[in-house]
């Protein structure tokens, strides 16, 4: 449990920090929008904004998951025989499969529920 709460709450912790910063203003000439823009991918709003950090860091851990699965494959291939690799092995196969999983679904909802808010149909 200890494994799995540190990482979360230091996630938690640095979304906080992160978001803690972010005040709303208005957008002037002197803020150069057109670099805004490319800075966020061509984000008209503060949706497509959010949608923009979500999808790449959804990406991200999505990356991290397959890389998962390649360390796990490779335990279980150099296990040789010892139950314990091949155990092993298995279970971070199985935890990235699940991390996947998750990682879809979350994608899904949140295109889902940003883009009903615009009247978009969600791709």
């Amino acid at each position: 449990m200890k494994r799995f709460l540190t990482p979360a709450l230091s996630a938690l912790a640095l979304a906080v920090v992160v978001a803690g910063g972010v005040d709303a203003q208005l957008i002037t000439p002197n803020d150069q929008p057109s670099l805004l823009q490319g800075a966020t991918n061509g984000a008209q709003g503060i949706k497509a904004l959010i949608l923009t950090v979500i999808d790449f860091f959804l990406g991200f851990l999505g990356l991290i998951a397959t890389l998962a699965i390649i360390v796990g494959g490779y335990y279980y291939i150099i296990s040789g025989g010892d139950d314990g690799n091949a155990e092993k092995g298995k279970k971070i196969i199985l935890y990235a499969i699940i991390g996947i999983i998750i990682i879809i679904l979350s994608y899904a909802i949140v295109n889902t529920v940003l883009l009903i808010g615009t009247g978009q149909a969600p791709t």
